[in-house]
């Protein structure tokens, strides 16, 4: 069974630095795009960042120029380094990817969700 795995998240102040990772376990053969949303609460939840399997990203506008998506494919994980932070970054922040496993094919997998809070 796959699963995704976050930790990093926080309490951290406005201008702060957070590292989020996320690992992908269990029996999968491939992992195709990897990325990050979060969700504020009263509102839906949206993308962050993305990364491919050749390492090709793409990220929202608000987090252009402050937070970096990066993988590690022998490792199978994602991370999302997020510097300057704003009050506004504060959300449930959930690991994304894409991945072949043995006996489901290709799915869609999410993580179970990291809170990164910033507060002064």
């Amino acid at each position: 069974q796959v699963q995704l795995v976050e930790s990093g998240g926080g309490l951290v102040q406005p201008g702060g630095s957070l590292t989020l990772s996320c690992a992908a376990s269990g029996r999968l053969f491939s992992i195709n795009a990897m990325g990050w949303y979060r969700q504020a609460p009263g509102k839906q939840r949206e993308l962050v960042a993305t990364i491919g399997s050749g390492g090709s990203t793409n990220y929202a506008d608000f987090v252009k120029g402050r937070f970096t998506i990066s993988r590690d494919n022998a490792k199978n994980t994602v991370a999302l380094q997020m510097n300057s932070l704003l009050l506004e970054d504060t959300a449930v922040y959930y690991c994304n990817a894409g991945i072949l496993a043995s006996g489901t094919g290709w799915k869609n997998y999410w993580g179970q969700g990291t809170q990164v809070t910033v507060s002064a």
